[in-house]
């Protein structure tokens, strides 16, 4: 299992959010692994199994998500930077996405 997972929940439209392409980051930029999310908006195997302490980041291309679906939005990409405190925890990244919001959180 990648160290690091992530989903993403379409909150306007109340299901998962599928399509929606995610890189993950070291903190110099280098992309680790990417994939893009399921029909249950999940990305099970999104990187490494395992990485080093330090800060990494999550790139969601939220604009060609909602381009696809014809609705306009404000944020073209949303990025989420975070610190990996734990080497040997895995840690999983939702985001929940509207076309005008969003949010994330630690999950489990």
């Amino acid at each position: 299992m990648s160290h690091v997972t992530t989903h993403v929940l379409d909150a306007a439209l109340g299901k998962p959010a599928s399509g929606v392409a995610v890189s993950l980051r070291d903190a110099s930029g280098l992309e680790l692994g990417s994939g893009a999310t399921n029909a249950d908006g999940r990305i099970p195997e999104l990187g490494p199994d395992a990485l080093a302490a330090g800060t990494y980041t999550l790139v969601f291309d939220t604009g060609s998500y909602f381009a696809a679906l014809g609705q306009p939005s404000f944020y073209p990409r949303v990025t989420i930077d975070f610190a990996l405190a734990d080497a040997a925890s895995h840690y999983h990244v939702p985001l929940l996405l509207s076309p005008f919001a969003y949010s994330t959180y630690r999950g489990s």
